[in-house]
């Protein structure tokens, strides 16, 4: 997984919206205590920047090297490489013990994992009973009709022969994806729960974002661009005379506990 971010990953880190505050105060108000978070395959740090600023102390930790060079650097953020597969006592040594973490979160990330594993390690590391597991994803960003009916088939046409058969889960939002948690206090099902972020963006922000995307990095590899002039164009056309529009990137969560 983490090769397909390498290339890109100064993109990754300008490029990818930061999340709500509202959907963290939604997962931190489940906790009954703050003291410590792990991020997992945290990028570039997006979820740990908030997360630093509702629990005393944050682990972050990607598999990625330069992603992780690109991390905004906290007091309360300790950012760790790890292997690709961790074993329970490397998970130990490098993450924390057993029953120490009050919150489990990672954005964007969990169709790549080996769930069964992943899962075991969540269940291991969070305190009992009442340590929460929450993972989100976001989906394609609406603009405009114009612009994201480009987008659309973009994604859907071009893209798709590109794209790893994992992104499945993003397209159905979470919904598809094992999530073998019960709901946390005072909700009674584990999601997806549903969140907005608007990001104020150019065409080059929003070009940027595409080119964020694995299915284009792998499209580079193969020797397609993806963003021809022909496209290009489109994107030029659709955008029109605001410089900058704002994009709503809507989120889903899965949390349990």
């Amino acid at each position: 997984m983490a090769e397909l971010f390498v290339n890109q990953a100064k993109e990754y880190a300008n490029a990818r919206p930061s999340y709500p505050n509202k959907l963290f105060r939604f997962i931190a108000s489940k906790t009954p205590s703050h003291n410590l978070a792990w991020d997992a395959a945290t990028g570039s740090g997006q979820a740990a920047k908030s997360l630093a600023s509702m629990y005393k102390n944050v682990i972050a930790t990607d598999v990625s090297k330069k992603q992780l060079e690109f991390a905004i650097k906290l007091p309360n953020v300790r950012y760790q490489h790890t292997p690709s597969i961790m074993s329970m006592s490397e998970l130990e040594e490098i993450v924390a013990p057993e029953g120490t973490m009050d919150l489990v979160t990672i954005a964007q990330a969990l169709h790549w994992f080996d769930l069964p594993t992943f899962y075991k390690q969540v269940k291991w590391i969070l305190k009992k009973p009442h340590g929460v597991f929450a993972a989100w994803c976001y989906n394609l960003p609406r603009v405009c009709d114009e612009v994201d009916t480009i987008l659309d088939k973009l994604y859907s046409t071009n893209a798709s022969s590109f794209s790893d058969p994992l992104i499945r889960f993003i397209d159905s939002n979470y919904r598809s994806i094992d999530f073998p948690f019960e709901a946390v206090d005072g909700a009674d099902h584990t999601g997806p729960f549903e969140f907005v972020k608007e990001n104020l963006m150019d065409l080059n922000d929003y070009l940027t974002y595409i080119r964020s995307w694995s299915a284009y990095q792998t499209a580079i590899e193969k020797g397609v661009e993806l963003l021809g002039d022909d496209v290009l164009q489109k994107f030029n056309l659709a955008w029109g005379e605001d410089v900058h529009k704002v994009a709503k990137f809507p989120i889903y969560l899965r949390i349990g506990k």
